[in-house]
């Protein structure tokens, strides 16, 4: 190897509008910079609570057990599974895209017993089918993605899907990724068991850590595990033991990247939740009229679209990768492809955090026309 040949790390500045990551706050990507601490520094412990109650902040909740693990969005999803699961246990999985299925796979890797409830990608569950799938076996938990990111969905009436699992002797499981800091997500008011997220959407900050709360019924039933749970790295009673006043050691936290998501957190707490849902949404409807101009219709109805995260249909002469390509070499903007059925009908166009910016979507419609019409 020689070393002349090693480029030092100098990427270029991407206008992020996909799936995420979303493009940090500047305020995020200064505190990136402050000097590291050790994971048991006084000063970081300080950092860390004041994370926790901003976490609590942003899910609506007051559950103790809220904090934020180390590893992506993936880690929050397992973690939820696996403390919870025990071989042997029934799960009700709501799969109506890629991340639901994704829920029952990681259910069925640990040893549950997955009944799967599935929806068409891009349509949402009523609470009376879900109900009417938890009469047929008493299951131990139901899955749920609020923001499904692979289709665009809000799955609504999150309150009375609780309610049925409840009702059943069940716990909800909330994924939560796509939508925490972007649309409401009441934890406490909606009686949701357990949910997570991940720190690089609309929470502003990058990628590496997946904040998660769990409620005391929760709780309880993972300090009564007949078995240890199945992954020591995502044991959240040993999480537990590092993030509250005993600090005992179970890993190394990174201090800069909990010094990013502090900041992104911040900075929705200073504009406060209702500025910030009411900004997303008006950023939304300007790309969705937008995109409607041009000829590129939103796949999902307007009653439960996500405002940060729009599944845009490729119109029938268009090559939807090459003017993915095109839009990022000749204008410097990223969006996504589909997942699964929709991969090759749809763009993903992501509104989240910082990249949530009237300049953004007025670029990315006009660089959009101008590439299709070119085709046209």
């Amino acid at each position: 190897m020689n070393i002349q040949d090693i480029t030092p790390v100098d990427p270029p500045a991407r206008v992020l509008l996909g799936p995420g990551p979303g493009m940090p706050h500047p305020r995020v990507l200064r505190a990136l910079t402050a000097p590291t601490l050790g994971h048991l520094d006084p000063a970081m412990l300080r950092i860390l609570a004041e994370e926790q109650d901003l976490l609590r902040f942003v899910f609506q909740t007051q559950n103790a057990w809220t904090f934020a693990l180390s590893g992506t969005g993936t880690a929050g999803m397992e973690a939820s599974l696996a403390n919870l699961i025990e071989p042997g246990d029934l799960v009700l999985a709501c799969v109506h895209g890629y991340f639901g299925a994704r829920l029952a796979d990681m259910a069925e890797r640990l040893g549950a017993t997955v009944d799967r409830l599935e929806r068409p990608p891009g349509e949402i569950f009523t609470p009376e089918e879900v109900a009417t799938a938890l009469q047929r076996r008493r299951c131990k938990l139901v899955t749920v993605v609020h923001a499904e990111t692979s289709t665009g969905a809000e799955q609504k009436e999150i309150q009375d899907l609780a309610e049925a699992a409840h009702n059943s002797g069940a716990l909800l499981i909330l994924d939560t990724v796509t939508s925490l800091g972007g649309i409401p997500v009441a934890v406490d008011a909606w009686q949701v068991d357990v949910a997570y997220s991940a720190s690089q959407k609309n929470l502003g900050a990058p990628s590496g850590l997946a904040p998660i709360t769990i409620s005391p019924r929760a709780r309880e039933i993972i300090e009564k595990r007949q078995k240890p749970v199945c992954s020591f790295n995502l044991d959240l009673k040993e999480y537990w033991n590092y993030w509250n006043e005993a600090h005992a050691y179970h890993h190394t936290a990174s201090a800069t990247l909990h010094y990013a998501l502090h900041e992104g957190l911040r900075v929705i707490a200073g504009d406060g939740l209702e500025a910030t849902f009411a900004r997303c949404m008006e950023n939304a409807e300007l790309l969705w009229a937008g995109l409607e101009r041009i000829g590129v219709s939103p796949l999902i109805p307007k009653r439960y679209r996500l405002p940060s995260l729009t599944t845009a249909r490729v119109p029938a002469n268009a090559n939807p990768h090459q003017i993915r390509g095109q839009l990022l070499d000749r204008y410097n903007i990223e969006i996504a492809a589909g997942l699964g059925a929709l991969k090759d009908q749809v763009w993903r166009i992501g509104l989240m955090g910082y990249s949530s910016r009237r300049e953004n979507i007025v670029l990315l419609l006009a660089a959009l026309e101008e590439l299709l019409r070119g085709i046209s």
